[in-house]
């Protein structure tokens, strides 16, 4: 083998693994099913006492399919089915119609269990901007 040719063969193998490590970090971006357990940033979990100043997290909440959008993490909360997922993006079925949002500022992580009061606050089509 000369020595051009192992350059060569050195610089394929270097992009095959560049290429397959691409593709592996675009593939992270899947939806993660959220559970009482997921935590978001640095902080105390939601049961333990707030001594001081407890963050606060600023949503966009999209009441025509139910989805908030987390600002400062940038990840997606949306239902499948029964259950809530997290995701830097949203599945194409729900991106299409998400619509107009709503601002919305809370103490809460994960924002989903205050569901009810937003549809009954936020109904789609009547934009209450907060």
């Amino acid at each position: 083998m000369t020595h051009r040719y192992i350059k060569v063969l050195i610089m394929l193998v270097s992009c095959a693994l560049f290429s397959i490590l691409l593709a592996a970090c675009s593939a992270s971006g899947r939806a993660v099913v959220a559970s009482d357990h997921y935590r978001i940033g640095n902080g105390p979990p939601s049961h333990a006492p707030a001594h001081g100043y407890r963050a606060k997290h600023t949503y966009h909440y999209y009441p025509n399919l139910q989805v908030y959008f987390d600002v400062s993490e940038r990840v997606y909360f949306y239902q499948e089915g029964d259950r809530w997922c997290v995701s830097a993006s949203l599945p194409d079925h729900i991106a299409i119609g998400l619509g107009d949002h709503v601002v919305i500022s809370m103490d809460s992580e994960v924002p989903y269990t205050h569901l009810a009061s937003h549809k009954q606050k936020y109904p789609p089509g009547q934009m209450k901007k907060k």
